[in-house]
């Protein structure tokens, strides 16, 4: 999980207007806060294509919002309502903090300031990625992951990945090797062919030699057999 810090360093009591992403005008209302959110690292570095989610406890409506090149977003919430603000996390949907929206009359607006830190370096388990036996075709269940992936890759242009393949011990420490070795480049084939360019990819096999649990069990094995990402550079 990354690390983060979040403020919120105002409400101002005004009939301020703001701008979402697409340029389309916000107006605050008497049911909705307009809420202008910045992201930046530590280091107050502006994040941009950072995607941050505000999901109603209440009604389990889900805003989502998308930082500019200077890191900034505007979105409008509806009053009366607490929200568990999450950040995506390449792959993963990490819950933060949650912010409360009273139902406080007037036309006003909120200052959200988020700081979180990169995720280079940080390796992630693709769930629901599955092959056939003993075979480096992907099966059709592992596509809605994978193109999951694809569209985060193109929200993130400059992001470098390196694919790896793992198995459990069954069998020969060669064919295991050859095995992940081909389940990474396959993984890495459908990403190519949905539009990411080669050169932010690698695929690399490691067999049996990385386990995360004892080979013993068949729970254990499976948890063995997985496809991971690392983010090399973001």
């Amino acid at each position: 999980m990354k690390t983060f810090k979040l403020f919120i360093f105002m409400i101002a009591f005004s009939a301020f207007a703001g701008y979402s992403q697409n340029t389309q005008p916000l107006q605050a209302s008497e049911t909705q806060v307009l809420v202008n959110v910045s992201v930046s690292n530590f280091q107050n570095v502006p994040r941009a294509k950072e995607i941050i989610t505000f999901e109603g406890k209440k009604t389990k409506k889900i805003f989502t919002g998308i930082s500019d090149k200077d890191g900034k977003f505007s979105l409008l919430l509806p009053k009366n309502e607490t929200f568990n603000i999450k950040y995506i996390d390449f792959i993963d949907s990490t819950e933060y903090s949650e912010m409360e929206v009273t139902d406080k009359p007037g036309v006003w607006t909120m200052q959200l300031n988020i700081q979180i830190e990169p995720a280079v370096s940080k390796t992630y388990t693709l769930e629901n990625v599955f092959f056939d036996t003993n075979l480096s075709t992907l099966k059709p269940a592992s596509f809605k992951a994978l193109n999951d992936l694809v569209e985060i890759l193109k929200l993130k242009p400059t992001m470098v990945i390196e694919i790896s393949g793992h198995t459990d011990n069954t069998g020969s420490t060669d064919i295991n090797q050859k095995l992940s070795q081909s389940r990474a480049e396959s993984v890495m084939n459908y990403l190519i062919k949905k539009g990411i360019t080669a050169k932010r990819l690698t695929a690399i096999g490691f067999g049996d030699t990385q386990p995360i649990a004892e080979n013993t069990t068949e729970e254990g094995r499976q948890k063995n057999r997985r496809t991971q990402v690392r983010i090399v550079k973001e």
